[in-house]
C-alpha cells in the first residue's frame, strides 16, 4: 500500500493528515496530498574510492575561477564581479517584474561573444522568445531554446546541444517522470533542482533557475530550494514603476551587501549609473514632510527622498501607514518624538512613504525619518540643501553610524551644501560642505527650525 502525506505548497510543511490552514506560514487550502517515496533497499558500504577518501585540508589545491562577465554591470556587480562557471543561481521574483528579460539579455549578451545558451521555457512558446529576443536585439545564432517542461528532456538536450549556459524558465513549470505529483508542487520542485544541481556540479555548467514567488515575497517552493542552490537573487520593484532592484540574499562566491539598479524600458532593461539622481528626480522642495537621507545598500551610498503626512485623525484610534518602512520602527520613532522632543502624535494620521518605491531598513535612516515626520506635524518644509542621516536612540540621543565619509562623498557629488550627522562619528576628512553634528533630537529640530 502506497503511503501519502501532505505538503504545504505555500512553504514546503508536511503533515501526516490534511489541515485546512497551514500551522506554519498560515495559508489556507494549500496542503496538497504526495505519495511518500518508496524506500531503497539496503546496500552494502563500498569502500571509498580514491576520490572519496578524506584528505588533509592543507593538501587540497585552490584553483583560481575566471568568472563569466554577463555584460550587465549592475548583475556582475551584485554576483560579486561575475558569474562563476558550475555555479547554480536562483532568480525569484513577482510574475511581470522583469526576470525573463534580464536574464534574455544576458544570454544575447554572452551568445554574441560565442557562449553556447540553452534557453528552456515552460511558460511560453519558442515563438514568444523569438519576439521578446528581437525586441532586445538582434538574436545570436548560439542561443537555443527548447520548450518543454519534462527535466528528462532538458537533460536530453544538454547532451546534444553542450551548452556553456543553461536558463530554467521557471522551476515551477518543470516536473520528473519517477514523481507522481503536479509540476510546480513541492516535491517535484525540489526534485527538479536537486537533478540540475547534479548536472551543474559534473559538467560544470553554469545553470540560472527562475522561480516565482508566494504572496510573503518568498519564492515559491521549499526553503531547502534556496539552500541548495549557490546564489539566491530577488529582482524588487513596482510594475508600476520603471525602476528595478536586483538583491543577493545568498551568494557563496561573494558578498550579499549588493544591489543592482535597472529602469525597464521598452527595449528591455537599461542599468543606472546614478541611483541616487534617480531616486531624488520630481522631488519638490517647497513641501512639508520632505527630507533626504543618506543611507547605503550593501556597499553603495544612495540619496533617497522620506516624504511624510500628518492629518487630523476622525478615527478614536490614529493610523499609523508606512510603504517601504517598517511599521513597527515607525510607531517607536514616533514615540520618541513625543517624549523627547514635546512634539504631539497621538491625534494625527500619520503616511510615512519611501520615494521611488525602494525599501529602508538601516538605522542611519532614523534621523530622517524623524525629521520628515516633525517637518509633516509642524507643516514646515525642511531646508532643501541638507541630507540626514544618524540613529534615534529611545532617550533621544543620535548615534553614529558606519561609512560616514562614503555618505558625505554621495551628497556633495549631488550638490547638497550642508549634512546634518551624529556628533559623535569617527575623525572625517576635510570637504567642502558644511558638517553640522547633533548629539540629540532636541539639537537636530532645532537646528532644522522644527524645535518651537
Amino acid at each position: 500500500m502506497k503511503k501519502t502525506h501532505f505538503i504545504c505548497q505555500n512553504c514546503g510543511y508536511e503533515s501526516a493528515r490534511w489541515l485546512g490552514r497551514c500551522p506554519n506560514c498560515g495559508e489556507w487550502n494549500s496542503l496538497v496530498e504526495e505519495e511518500l517515496p518508496t524506500k531503497k533497499a539496503t546496500r552494502s558500504t563500498p569502500a571509498p574510492s580514491l576520490a572519496t577518501r578524506p584528505v588533509p585540508l592543507n593538501d587540497v589545491a585552490l584553483e583560481k575561477t575566471a568568472r563569466i562577465l554577463t555584460g550587465i554591470g549592475e548583475l556582475d556587480r551584485v554576483l560579486g564581479g561575475g558569474v562563476v562557471p558550475g555555479s547554480l543561481l536562483l532568480l525569484g521574483g513577482e510574475p511581470g517584474i522583469g526576470k525573463s528579460t534580464l536574464l534574455l539579455q544576458v544570454c544575447n549578451t554572452l551568445a554574441r561573444r560565442g557562449i553556447r545558451i540553452l534557453y528552456v521555457t515552460g511558460e511560453e512558446s519558442p515563438e514568444q522568445v523569438r519576439l521578446r529576443a528581437a525586441r532586445l536585439g538582434k538574436v545570436p545564432a548560439e542561443l537555443f531554446v527548447l520548450a518543454t517542461v519534462e527535466v528528462e528532456e532538458v537533460l536530453g538536450a544538454v547532451e546534444e546541444v553542450k551548452p556553456g549556459l543553461l536558463v530554467i524558465d521557471s522551476i515551477q513549470t518543470l516536473a520528473t517522470s519517477t514523481l507522481a505529483s503536479a509540476p510546480g508542487s513541492v516535491a517535484q520542485v525540489r526534485e527538479c533542482t536537486a537533478q540540475l544541481l547534479r548536472l551543474a556540479k559534473s559538467r560544470r555548467l553554469t545553470t540560472f533557475i527562475i522561480g516565482h514567488v508566494t504572496k510573503f515575497g518568498a519564492i515559491a517552493g521549499p526553503k531547502t530550494l534556496e539552500h541548495m542552490v549557490d546564489t539566491v537573487l530577488y529582482f524588487e520593484g513596482e510594475t508600476n514603476l520603471n525602476y528595478r532592484l536586483v538583491r543577493a540574499v545568498k551568494n557563496r562566491y561573494g558578498s550579499t551587501n549588493e544591489i543592482g539598479v535597472f529602469e525597464m524600458t521598452e527595449s528591455g532593461l537599461k542599468e543606472v549609473q546614478n541611483p541616487s539622481e534617480f531616486f531624488l528626480s520630481g522631488r519638490r522642495l517647497d513641501v512639508s514632510g520632505s527630507a533626504v537621507v543618506a543611507t547605503l545598500e550593501g556597499t553603495r551610498p544612495l540619496l533617497v527622498e522620506i516624504q511624510a503626512l500628518a492629518a487630523p485623525t476622525p478615527f478614536t484610534l490614529p493610523q499609523r501607514v508606512a510603504t517601504g518602512f517598517d511599521i513597527r520602527r515607525l510607531a517607536l520613532l514616533l514615540c520618541i518624538l513625543e517624549r523627547r522632543a514635546g512634539i504631539a502624535t497621538t491625534s494625527k494620521d500619520i503616511f510615512l512613504n519611501i520615494a521611488g518605491g525602494i525599501k529602508l531598513n538601516e538605522p542611519a535612516v532614523d534621523l530622517g525619518i524623524v525629521a520628515a515626520l516633525a517637518s509633516a506635524l509642524r507643516n514646515t518644509p525642511l531646508p532643501s540643501d541638507i541630507v540626514l542621516f544618524g540613529e534615534v536612540g529611545l532617550a533621544g540621543e543620535i548615534r553614529s553610524v558606519s561609512r560616514t565619509e562614503s555618505r558625505i562623498t554621495e551628497a556633495a557629488r549631488l550638490g547638497f551644501k550642508r549634512i546634518l550627522l551624529p556628533e559623535r562619528s569617527p575623525q572625517l576628512k576635510k570637504t567642502d560642505l558644511k558638517l553640522v553634528p547633533v548629539d540629540t533630537l532636541t539639537t537636530a529640530l532645532k537646528v532644522l527650525g522644527l524645535k518651537r
